[in-house]
């Protein structure tokens, strides 16, 4: 049996764009991604801490230095520029697997810059 358990998260992190025009998906600057553990193409669930909005899409790779957090596609629709989401990536394993698993948390500014960082 496989579960999903929490292996990253990108905490408090600010919308910097939202183009319904694009194909979907969630564009992060890949020094975010790559700090939280997280991969190019991986499911992540956002949570839209101004509205509520919970939903899920994919990463696509955003300029590294750039603190681009921008949804795209039908996303765009759940988030404003200047909303305030966490974006969490879960992994799937084995119930033995998962207590070995050490998600990694970031702390990012509002210019997205990472300020810390912690293994839970």
């Amino acid at each position: 049996m496989f579960i999903q358990v929490l292996q990253g998260k990108i905490h408090r992190a600010v919308v910097t764009g939202a183009d319904l025009n694009y194909i979907g998906s969630i564009t992060i600057d890949m020094d975010l991604v790559d700090a939280a553990g997280m991969v190019e193409g991986q499911r992540v669930q956002i949570v839209n801490n101004n509205n509520g909005e919970r939903f899920e899409t994919y990463i696509i790779p955003g300029e590294r230095g750039s603190g681009a957090v921008c949804l795209n596609g039908a996303a765009a629709r759940r988030v404003q520029k200047g909303d305030v989401v966490i974006i969490i990536s879960y992994a799937y394993a084995t119930p033995e697997e998962a207590k070995e698993i050490e998600p990694k948390v970031i702390f990012v500014d509002e210019e997205n810059k990472i300020r810390g960082s912690k293994t839970l």
